[in-house]
């Protein structure tokens, strides 16, 4: 078969070096795996260090490159320092995936501001803080990729009354903004930045439809997310930025 004129399809990211938030558990260690076993060298992070330490010993032990790096994405000085490190590590980071968050359930009612200030200061301002930081570092370098993990929730579909969630709602709405922003002031500088926002995934924390409310009949699992991160930082997504791309099994769609 005759190929394309200048068509350049590839998910191999061996010249490539990333940081992934919240990679201890769930969506964060499929995309850090995804990622290792395309090529990658990861920077494992996590605020539990045994997590972060368990899914880079994995890594390295199917033969990837992996750092693990204890730090809270809501301290702007130690996501400094885990940026810095990774560049230490591995001589350069151009892909970032911020995949961590927390979720509450619980009326917007009964909320304290001790939980809303958390929820969002993880969710949002973290994500903020590592896509400020090395983006930074990305514009000197000559580009690079940032993916968020949104949600559903937070467009086009807000959470159940009976279960409630407004801080995960409201900060997955602003990480989704913030997502279309960043697009916007960093594509001058060859810097990529798009969202994905998953709902009813397996393990996951937020509500989760029964199999038979869901168009294609079965939860989605975190490898899945993993995969459509994996697309969206290679060079076969080079034309795409500033989206939010749902993945739900068509729930979104009705």
């Amino acid at each position: 078969m005759a190929q394309l004129a200048g068509s350049h399809y590839t998910l191999r990211l061996t010249d490539h070096a990333a940081l992934v938030t919240g990679a201890g558990a769930g969506i964060g260690e499929a995309v850090a795996k995804a990622l290792a076993q395309a090529g990658a060298a990861v920077l494992v992070n996590d605020l539990n260090p045994d997590r972060a330490d368990t899914v880079a010993e994995a890594i390295q032990a199917s033969g990837g490159r992996a750092l693990a790096w204890q730090a809270d994405v809501t301290n702007r000085f130690q996501a400094a320092s885990m940026i810095e490190a990774g560049r230490d590590a591995f001589g350069k980071l151009t892909i970032l995936v911020n995949a961590a968050g927390v979720y509450k359930t619980g009326s917007m009612l009964t909320l304290d501001e001790w939980e809303w200030e958390r929820i969002l200061n993880v969710n949002m301002t973290g994500a903020f803080y590592c896509t400020q930081l090395l983006s930074r570092v990305m514009r000197e370098e000559g580009g690079g990729v940032i993916v968020n993990i949104a949600s559903t929730a937070g467009h086009p579909d807000p959470l159940p009354e009976s279960v409630g969630g407004i801080g995960y709602t409201a900060s997955k709405a602003g990480l989704i903004g913030l997502t279309r922003q960043a697009a916007r002031e960093l594509a001058p500088h060859n810097i990529r930045v798009n969202a994905v926002c998953p709902a009813h995934i397996a393990g996951d924390d937020a509500p989760i439809l029964p199999p038979e409310q869901i168009p294609l009949r079965r939860h989605g699992t975190p490898d899945e997310v993993a995969a459509l991160v994996l697309f969206l930082v290679s060079d076969s997504a080079r034309f795409i930025t500033g989206q939010a791309i749902h993945i739900d099994g068509g729930v979104s769609m009705s």
